[in-house]
Order: structure tokens, then sequence, then C-alpha cells
């Protein structure tokens, strides 16, 4: 993923949005057609769930200047839910039957989307999962879509460049054993699980395997155990908070290992990555896009710099590349089921979205990462643009 000051690597290069051009239309006219769903705006997830609401503003900005849907306007219904998924069933349940919002969408984020599903379900509701692992495993809901690019096995899937990179480098730099540390959520053990999957195909002995709790704030005592077993390399599923404490307690303590971290969510966001600039150097980790020369689909570059405008001065990330393009889509594709079915029949509604393709869209200094400057994909090998900083310790902390 990073390339100077930073190297690591993008577990996946995906389909972006087309941004839609300005078009001359009908005013909507009539009583809006609403769309509800939660969104972290405070809280753990907060780095992202703010991102992820300007460009979902953004759709309906763009959606009501070409004519609503069914001629209706579009409205935004959401509510913050604090990055607590405990608060998330009442607020589906306030938005269905009190709100009685037209459509929903889940907010950002598994755990905090695993528990609206079964609220959902109950109102028999079409539901876009917002990059959510795996949530409708148990359920098999068949009106459960998810804008998450990691395909149909996406727990081993979301890892599978780390483990590529792994296997590349295993006989040069002698690769042979592996630690886990993994936040006890459910994003953070489904991701785990695919891992655990995939060290034994590289053929891995773990010498450490523990989640940690959600709520920590000390890292040091799990790098010093780590550090304790020595393993060649170091896997860890985490989220934003933990993902930035472990970078500085692993920076601190200088962790000596060959290749390190995984799958940690956190570091594709652009505060967290000015926040601690040159500590990201030779970390390998995952990212759904990035404006890489071979990623920058069409329409992309477009909607970035829209959203760009507008986020100045708002305290959201102020590059949007993590989640922006993808929150767009989410809603783009919903969108367009409810036009080319013209209802709002749920059942019509998702018997479109599963019967057709969509096409959518050195120093702590912004600009380093600004336009993929800071920042290398080195997996899949066909968007490859250079190679990781190995072996990890070599770094200097």
């Amino acid at each position: 993923m990073f390339r100077r000051p930073i190297r690591a690597f993008a577990a996946t290069a995906a389909m972006a949005l087309a941004a839609p051009a300005a078009a001359l239309a009908e005013t909507p006219s009539g009583a809006p057609i609403a769309i509800g769903f939660s969104m972290p705006l405070t809280g753990g997830l907060a780095v992202n769930g703010t991102s992820g609401l300007l460009a979902m503003q953004i759709w309906a900005e763009d959606t009501n200047q070409k004519g609503g849907l069914l001629g209706r306007p579009v409205k935004l219904l959401y509510y913050d839910d604090q990055t607590n998924p405990s608060l998330v069933p009442g607020i589906y349940t306030k938005l269905l039957e009190v709100d009685k919002v037209d459509l929903v969408v889940s907010a950002y984020g598994t755990n905090v989307t695993a528990p609206a599903l079964p609220v959902v379900m109950q109102h028999k509701m079409t539901f876009m999962g917002l990059f959510a692992m795996d949530v409708n495993e148990e359920f098999r809901y068949p009106k459960y879509f998810s804008m998450l690019p990691v395909g149909p096995d996406p727990r081993a899937a979301i890892s599978e460049g780390f483990f590529e990179i792994v296997k590349a480098h295993k006989e040069k730099l002698g690769l042979k054993t592996i630690a886990l540390a993994v936040d006890d959520g459910e994003a953070t053990r489904n991701t785990a699980d695919g891992a655990r999957v995939n060290l034994k195909k590289a053929g891995l002995d773990v010498v450490y395997d523990k989640t940690y709790p959600p709520t920590t704030t000390d890292f040091t005592p799990i790098i010093r155990a780590i550090q304790a077993k020595n393993p060649d390399i170091v896997y860890i599923a985490s989220y934003p908070p933990d993902s930035v404490g472990l970078i500085r307690a692993m920076h601190e303590l200088g962790l000596n290992t060959k290749i390190c971290c995984g799958t940690m969510t956190g570091p594709q966001s652009t505060s967290i990555k000015t926040s601690l600039g040159p500590m990201l150097n030779g970390i390998i980790t995952f990212d759904f896009w990035l404006p890489a020369p071979k990623l920058r689909f069409p329409g992309v570059m477009e909607f970035l710099q829209r959203y760009q405008q507008q986020a100045a001065g708002k305290g959201v990330d102020p590059l949007g590349y993590y989640l922006a393009p993808w929150a767009y889509a989410d809603l783009q594709v919903l969108g367009e089921a409810v036009e080319q079915s013209k209802s709002l029949d749920q059942d019509k509604i998702a018997d479109y979205i599963r019967s057709h393709t969509f096409k959518n869209i050195t120093s702590t200094n912004l600009d380093d990462f600004r336009d993929g400057k800071g920042e290398v994909v080195l997996w899949p090998e066909q968007y490859k643009a250079g190679e990781p900083i190995l072996p990890y310790s070599a770094i200097k902390h």
C-alpha cells in the first residue's frame, strides 16, 4: 500500500464508480423516497463513517439533480450509532417502524452491520451492506447484498495478498513461524479465521494466537508477548483505534520480525496515515482502492475531486480513497435497482440486483499520500507497482 515513505499492499484491486455528469432533468416532486441507515459518526469507526456519509450525501445531490428516483426526490435519514453495536437494532427498528423509511442500507463496518440484519429480515427489506465481512453467513438472507470487493470467500480473500507475499519471500527470508493478534470483534475474528486457512496453505507454524478485548488501550504487553515468541511473521487483525495503538507500540519497542502486519483496518484512512507518518514504514496491509495509474477507472477521479472539495474543512477524510467511492456506489446500485424495476417493492428490487451487473464507479504531510504518492500496490500481480520493504526489522524505528 505505501510507497515513500511507506510501503505495504492492496489486498484487492476493485472496480470504482463513475460519477454522473450533471444533466437536465425534471425537478422531482411528491413525497421523498426515504433511505434509512445508521452510521458511525462518533467512536472508533467514525474516521471512516463520516467519509462514507459525505459520499452518500453527494449521491443524493446527484440523484435529485437528475430527477430523483421514480420522479420523487430522495432523502437520507440517518442516526449516529456511535460505533456501538448495541444501539443498532433500536435505530433500525425506529427507521422502519416509526420513520417508515422506504429503503435501508447498512452502516460502514461489520460490527455495526451484523446487529441490523435480523431487524431488516423481520421487515423483509432489501439490505445493502457496506464493508461488512460475511455477516450473512449464518442467516443466508436472500435480500442481503454486500458492497465489499472480496468475492465469495471473503474471510480468506481479505488476507490472501498478504500470504501471497509471504510465500513469494518464504525461502529467501526463511519464513517458518507466525504470530497472530486479533481484536475480539466480529469483523476481526472473521478475517482471522480466513488468515488461519491461508497460513496453513503457506506451511507456517503458529507460535502465538490470541485475541484481545476491543477496549484495550495499552498494547505494549501484546507486542512484548509476541516478541518473546520471536516469530518470522506477525499477522494482526485490528480495528482503527487498536491499529494505531499497536503500530505505536511496535514502533516504541522495535518489533523484531520479518513481515508485518496482515489486515489492519485504520491505516487506509488519511487522518491515521498522517498521524502515524513514518511509523507506517514497512507495514503490509490491505486496501480496496488506491489512485495508482492502473486503478483509475472511468469517473472515479472526477468523483473524488468533488468529494475532496466538499470534504474541505468538515473534519472528514480529506482524500476519501478508502471508503468514499464504495459508499457512493452502494447507493448507486440501490438507486439503479429502484429505477429499473420501477418499483419500491423489496422483492423486485432484490431480484434486479441479483440478476444484473453494475458498472459503478516522509513526513506526516497530507500531500505525501495524495494521488497514491506514498503507497505502492504489491498485489494482485497485474496491478503491482513496486516491492515491499523487507525484512520489517530493517526499518529504523
